[in-house]
């Protein structure tokens, strides 16, 4: 007796959320929150998001919030990792830099996190290959900031430093290291 097995065919993820992922519900989102409203006269448009992050404290905060549906219907839609984390940095740098009274919120409305996150999510399900080598790009960029930021203060405080030495007690910095 022979015995045939028919493999099991899953389901992508693509099914998981229902309607509340889809496209037509998450290009609205995105709109609503970034350019929703136009500033009459001029091609400046801005968002919920915008509006929200005028509040002092919160505002940032509540935007970013919102923004994760997008990348919470991302994951769940099968988006490559990579392409998600930098969906995640694009929301990070618009909290953080929006957080910044008046240029932040300036900022906020020119980035609009959630309209470049709803491109990824369309671009990477249909050229998924293309997206990931773009966001890795993206996030090699990202952390060569990101550690620059963290070096450019340390050789500025080695820098003063040595000066005070040098100026308080007459020595060069690098006598302090000889053996």
């Amino acid at each position: 007796m022979e015995l045939k097995s028919e493999p099991e065919i899953l389901s992508p993820r693509l099914k998981r959320g229902g309607k509340a992922f889809n496209d037509e519900n998450l290009d609205l989102l995105s709109h609503l929150l970034d350019d929703f409203i136009k500033v009459p006269g001029t091609s400046i448009r801005f968002g919920l998001d915008g509006i929200v992050g005028v509040i002092p404290g919160i505002g940032d905060l509540i935007g970013g919030i919102a923004s994760c549906i997008i990348i919470i219907a991302a994951w769940v839609r099968g988006v490559s990792y990579v392409t998600v984390a930098r969906m995640v940095a694009n929301v990070g740098i618009e909290v953080v830099v929006g957080s910044i009274p008046v240029l932040g919120d300036m900022f906020d409305i020119a980035w609009r996190a959630n309209r470049r996150n709803y491109a990824l999510l369309t671009g990477s399900v249909y050229e998924p290959r293309k997206h990931t080598i773009q966001s890795w790009f993206f996030l090699a960029g990202l952390c060569i900031v990101l550690i620059a930021l963290i070096l450019l203060p340390m050789l500025l405080l080695a820098w003063v430093f040595g000066g005070v030495m040098h100026s308080l007690f007459g020595m060069d910095i690098h006598g302090l290291f000889r053996i």
